[in-house]
């Protein structure tokens, strides 16, 4: 069953390069659709069905945690999984994230990271073995 994943993060590139390692994982991605910012994604995720939402945390306009505290205060949001791609450095800012149940990833990453992300965090099975290595 194909996912429906969200890219939000201000860097066209690194939504390119996160789509392009997700289909290098393996994923069978249905629809992807993307966003440029927190208060973009949170439009997004409410307008569209999303399976999984993959975002940065420094980002203009709202940040990636107002993003995901927004999603958590919605009902119909706030149990969608959401892996944060990010280069983050503050210790106690990835626990508060983790806390909200969302799944963090260091920047540089690479396919498998990705595909063992999204299998923990939506239980999908049938995710094969990236034949592509390299990280982003």
């Amino acid at each position: 069953m194909p996912l429906n994943v969200l890219i939000v993060d201000d860097s066209s590139v690194m939504r390119a390069m996160i789509i392009k390692t997700i289909r290098m994982s393996g994923l069978d991605l249905g629809d992807v659709y993307q966003a440029g910012n927190g208060k973009e994604g949170l439009d997004a995720a409410r307008e569209n069905w999303v399976d999984l939402v993959v975002a940065d945390i420094n980002m203009p306009i709202m940040n990636g945690e107002e993003m995901i505290d927004q999603m958590k205060a919605d009902p119909e949001l706030s149990a969608l999984p959401t892996i944060v791609i990010s280069t983050e450095g503050s210790a106690t800012r990835i626990q508060r994230l983790e806390k909200k149940g969302v799944t963090f990833i260091h920047k540089p990453f690479t396919p498998e990271i990705i595909r063992d992300a999204i299998q923990d965090l939506t239980g999908i099975t049938g995710i094969g073995d990236s034949d592509e290595s390299g990280a982003f």
